[in-house]
């Protein structure tokens, strides 16, 4: 029986492009797979597990979000094991550090705040070279109405109807410390468009779809074929409103996780 244990916080970010999801699943390539298959190579069968601090869907990527290492011995160069774990990864999921913690440390309710992009063009056809981080939308969409319904979000709020077939005891009252539309600045290549948009949500947790759906919501009242009526309507204290567009998967990045060490 083994007393001992060492548990790790390693940070990554990923292209989620080609993954379906965080989560493991039967015959599918998961982020979560890679990173298990990779450790169990590099850690020569000692005993490992890993959890992560959350799911991402399938196509979805992270720019900096964590999981737990859990071992039964000691790193004893961090360094050299995270460039041993970089060199062994796929080239579409890099670590980026590690961090010694104690046994009270837990990677889920530690969680402070998750900061999500959702990266967006519209009025064209895009490069598609794009399409693994961007979702470019060829009609053209009135980004002024959009950035005045993206403010709505922010605040204390019934998203029920946000979240994808939500249960009846889900948690649907969310605070929501940020949330807008800006032009891009961050991300940059040759083949983006001129013009590109991000919408930008920070909160405690989200339900299931529930940034995507927003950015459909959004999207449709850039088509004008919603109003910031139907946004405040939403949100409303026992709002049955139904949403019945959710944005494409791939346009959207977990930029930040960060948490209470």
């Amino acid at each position: 029986m083994f007393d001992d244990k060492y548990y790790y916080v390693i940070h990554i970010q990923y292209l989620g492009y080609r993954f379906h999801g965080w989560q493991k699943q039967p015959n599918l390539k998961t982020v979560h797979l890679m990173i298990d298959r990779t450790l169990k190579y590099i850690l020569e069968g000692n005993y490992f597990k890993t959890m992560g601090s959350g799911r991402t869907d399938a196509m979805v990527s992270a720019d900096n979000t964590a999981f737990e290492l859990f071992l039964r011995h000691k790193i004893e160069d961090e360094i050299a094991f995270l460039n041993l774990l970089n060199y062994n990864l796929p080239q579409d999921l890099r670590a980026l550090s590690i961090k010694e913690v104690d046994k009270n440390f837990n990677i889920i309710h530690d969680s402070l705040e998750k900061e999500y992009w959702y990266l967006f063009a519209h009025g064209q056809k895009c490069h598609p070279f794009c399409a693994p981080i961007m979702t470019t939308f060829l009609d053209e969409l009135d980004i002024d109405l959009m950035i005045k319904g993206a403010s709505m979000f922010k605040g204390n709020h019934n998203f029920k109807s946000y979240c994808y077939k939500p249960s009846e005891n889900g948690i649907f009252k969310r605070s929501l410390s940020h949330a807008l539309i800006e032009e891009n600045t961050d991300y940059r290549a040759s083949f983006f468009p001129k013009t590109s948009y991000i919408f930008k949500v920070k909160g405690k947790g989200f339900g299931r779809n529930q940034i995507r759906l927003m950015m459909g919501m959004l999207i449709k009242l850039g088509k004008h074929e919603v109003d910031l009526l139907d946004i405040s309507k939403s949100l409303e204290e026992k709002s049955n409103y139904h949403i019945d567009y959710i944005a494409p998967a791939s346009g959207l990045i977990l930029k930040n996780n960060t948490f209470n060490y």
